[in-house]
């Protein structure tokens, strides 16, 4: 094949964008080292295949928005009653739109854990406030109780710590009554024997006076045993009480520590708030979902119209439906559309002028350079291979 063939056949391939062009100049090169001019040469082939690739994706992008132009052009052509469609359908969507963005801006009312365990037990939450309510109310009342049944009890230990000292203090009197007797008897004898004196009277007064404080005291004694006896039987009943009361508290005391571990609660006025929130976030996300439900059914709707319509790429105006709206949006798309397509176009050109200089700067030189054709034929080959 003749050198100058088998170049031309070669760049006949290149297209590509706006990648910096980097031809070296050839007064930089020793064309005379074979390995200086070998990767000159190779630095103008992989020049020539970054822009041929560069051209063919531009070139796909091009067609893609000559495209998106047509069907702002097949848009703008519609009947009025097409437009009027298409225009409601955009209304719709903004609303929606504007709905699922005041539920997603909203200040959250609880956590997704907290939303979800409710939700799983929906159907319990309210008998579960109730039975945390009841069961509170009975733990303070049950508190209530020890605290009273504990003071009745501290009061029984006084008056039973009372009749013990007086029963010991009757033992302590009755001991003084005979002592104090008895040294009364040895005086009378002394005043009897020794002193000759009649002492009988005072026999009789001293056995009198002890044997009425004797029985006084005796009285009093047995009193006190039977009042220290019903005391004891008294906080006996009152400490079994308390043992039943405290058994009760702490059955109690269980069932709240189930029911909050249950709804994930610290007390009953946390769930029942957490449930009024519950209920309202539920509203919400309904209104939400059906919001979304309603973006997707417009979507189809809006997408399935515009097809109908020889609209190329009908997804696209999802994104874009205000222009269906206000014509100035629609202005505005035509206008990025082409400044984007003038941009592609310019890109395409300038990296086929990349490959253009490429291309010609190895002609060149094979032309000046005949001794040179067979390594760029080479060169060529292993490219193309």
């Amino acid at each position: 094949m003749n050198i100058f063939k088998k170049i031309t056949s070669f760049f006949g391939k290149q297209n590509t964008d706006e990648t910096e062009g980097y031809v070296t100049s050839r007064s930089s090169v020793n064309l005379k080292d074979p390995e200086d001019r070998s990767r000159y040469f190779m630095d103008c082939l992989d020049q020539m295949e970054e822009s041929s690739r560069e051209v063919e994706l531009l070139a796909g992008e091009y067609q893609l928005v000559t495209d998106y132009l047509t069907d702002v052009d097949e848009i703008e052509s519609l009947p009025k009653n097409k437009k009027e469609d298409l225009s409601a359908i955009a209304k719709s969507l903004n609303v929606y739109d504007a709905e699922i963005k005041k539920y997603r801006e909203r200040k959250s009312r609880m956590t997704d854990i907290e939303y979800y365990t409710l939700q799983k037990r929906e159907s319990e939450v309210e008998e579960g406030i109730e039975k945390i309510k009841e069961a509170e109310k009975y733990a303070v009342a049950v508190k209530r109780d020890l605290r009273r049944l504990d003071g009745e009890r501290h009061a029984r230990n006084f008056r039973e710590n009372e009749n013990l000292k007086t029963m010991g203090n009757l033992k302590g009197m009755v001991t003084i009554f005979i002592g104090a007797y008895v040294f009364c008897m040895l005086l009378l004898l002394f005043f009897q024997f020794a002193l000759g004196l009649n002492v009988f009277i005072g026999y009789f007064l001293a056995t009198a006076l002890v044997a009425i404080a004797v029985a006084i005291s005796a009285i009093k004694y047995m009193d006190a045993g039977k009042e220290l006896e019903v005391i004891r039987n008294e906080k006996n009943k009152l400490i079994q009480l308390q043992n039943t009361v405290k058994i009760r508290y702490v059955n109690n005391r269980k069932l709240l520590e189930f029911l909050y571990l249950k709804y994930h609660v610290e007390n009953g006025e946390k769930l029942d708030k957490l449930w009024k929130a519950y209920q309202q976030e539920k509203e919400e996300r309904r209104q939400a979902s059906e919001a979304e439900a309603g973006i997707d059914l417009l979507k189809k709707q809006l997408i399935q119209s515009l097809s109908s319509q020889r609209v190329k790429y009908p997804d696209r105006w999802i994104t874009q439906a205000a222009a269906f709206i206000d014509e100035r949006e629609m202005v505005e798309i035509r206008h990025e559309l082409i400044i984007r397509r003038q941009r592609v176009r310019e890109q395409i050109d300038y990296n086929k002028k990349l490959a253009e200089d490429a291309k010609q700067e190895i002609e060149d030189i094979a032309k000046m350079y005949p001794e040179y054709a067979s390594e760029i034929i080479e060169l060529l080959d292993s490219k193309e291979d």
